[in-house]
């Protein structure tokens, strides 16, 4: 184990973490259409709802509960969905400026850690009480809100400029999180009951985080085990751009003045919608309008992530390659990655509107879109480091303030635009929406962004 390199071994903590943070974000995208779809079987057949612990324990506790499934309308299933992302933006900026004061191991951590354990409380919570459930998943979302901005500030103490754009690869193990999972948590409920998949999701985020504490060091200064020549390597490869000494003050005017910093925030506002739109609703859409089992509903909601994955992983050596043979510039190679995230994505969306009564063609559109997004981690999510490595956290935490508001505003959208209205037309719509928020803001990106090192980032 020993033999393997620090970075490797890094690359995959980070992997499997981001698995674990969108692990946590996602099931409850799944349960919810058997938690309103059980509802509906009990109306029509009167049967009883199996009398499971969580029910036992409320009975001991004389607590009134649910007893037959869930009665949510449209508009309080899509409060659901967006309510991780209402305080999820709290925490980005803070946690950026907490990675580089107490370091992203820690912080990364316990932002997984704790989003993990209130898992094992959703199934008893989602029996006792809408508004407790309601709540809690504000408050996983808004602990976890400080993972991704945490974890810039280890990959710039860590990773070599031309080796970024594969490094930052790993963040899409957010997409490999809802690929697995998505048919896994439809297979589970297909054979036990919705409330183990929160179970699942507890005991595989602890033994992540345990593995996470005794493996992963904030910097190779720090690393007990490191081999002395890929310390020197690295340490070389960032050069001065890094500082070794304890934080300085934060050049927060520069910061908020800078045309690079604000044209990632708008890079990332289009694609998070994007993204979040298409994850966070397809499996409704793939229930209610295209009449899928929870299984092929799993299964085909999570396959677009996978192709995500894949693409990142596949386009991220052909960015680092370009950078290694000075094909292009980075400002130019982050331009095009982004051009294909956003406006490529967006032409694509824009097609699932027009061609979205045909289930193949639907499929087919939603996992071409996804896969494109991939592309994020050699654009916008790497531009951040180039910017800043000093304040890589901070700068992604600025922009993760701004570009999380998607992941409420677009579940509130769908809510409106589908209540008591699920229709193509619909959801024509909601894919017309999101197709001119990744265009616009990809053109933006285009033209009017860089990625060179800023001035500011020596303090």
């Amino acid at each position: 184990l020993f033999a393997v390199e620090a970075r490797t071994v890094l690359w995959y903590m980070t992997f499997i973490g981001f698995i674990v943070n969108y692990m946590i974000r996602i099931n409850l995208n799944i349960t919810i259409v058997d938690m309103i779809a059980t509802k509906a079987a009990d109306n029509a057949t009167a049967l009883p709802k199996p009398y499971t612990l969580e029910r036992q324990l409320l009975d001991w506790a004389e607590l009134d509960y649910e007893q037959n499934g869930f009665s949510w309308n449209q508009k309080e299933q899509s409060n659901l969905l967006g309510s991780f992302f209402w305080l999820h933006w709290c925490l980005q900026l803070p946690g950026g400026i907490l990675a580089r004061k107490y370091g992203t191991k820690l912080i990364f951590g316990l932002s997984n850690g704790i989003g993990v354990l209130c898992c094992f409380f959703i199934p008893i919570v989602s029996y006792w009480s809408y508004s407790a459930l309601l709540w809690l998943r504000v408050f996983q979302g808004l602990i976890t809100g400080g993972a991704w901005p945490s974890m810039h500030v280890l990959t710039a103490k860590w990773i070599p400029p031309n080796e970024r754009s594969k490094f930052v690869s790993a963040y899409l193990g957010s997409s490999v999180g809802v690929a697995l999972f998505y048919p896994i948590f439809g297979y589970i409920i297909a054979w036990s009951s919705w409330e183990w998949v929160y179970y699942v999701c507890g005991i595989v985020g602890t033994l992540w985080y345990i593995a996470w504490q005794f493996l992963v060091y904030n910097s190779p200064a720090e690393h007990p085990r490191i081999a002395q020549y890929e310390q020197r390597y690295i340490e070389k490869s960032l050069g001065a751009s890094v500082g070794s000494s304890k934080p300085g003050p934060t050049p927060w005017r520069e910061i908020a003045l800078s045309r690079p910093v604000w044209m990632n925030v708008v890079a990332q506002w289009g694609g998070i919608w994007g993204l979040f739109t298409l994850m966070t609703q397809a499996p409704t859409y793939f229930r209610l309008i295209h009449h899928w089992n929870i299984r092929a509903t799993g299964f085909l909601s999570g396959l677009p992530h996978l192709m995500r994955m894949l693409f990142a992983y596949i386009f991220s050596m052909l960015a680092d390659y370009l950078l290694r043979t000075d094909r292009l510039s980075r400002t130019n190679v982050r331009k095009l990655a982004t051009f294909i995230c956003c406006v490529v994505k967006g032409g694509v969306v824009l097609g699932l509107a027009y061609f979205g009564y045909n289930a193949t063609a639907a499929i087919v559109l939603v996992t071409v879109a996804t896969m494109f997004h991939g592309a994020v981690s050699s654009g916008p999510l790497a531009s951040m480091v180039d910017l800043s490595p000093n304040y890589a956290g901070i700068v992604l935490g600025v922009g993760g303030m701004v570009g999380c508001m998607p992941g409420f505003i677009s579940p509130y959208i769908v809510g409106v635009l589908t209540q008591n209205n699920q229709t193509l037309e619909a959801w024509k719509n909601v894919f017309i929406i999101c197709a001119g928020m990744l265009i616009g803001s990809g053109v933006l990106y285009v033209l009017f962004s860089e990625s060179q090192l800023q001035s500011w980032n020596s303090g």
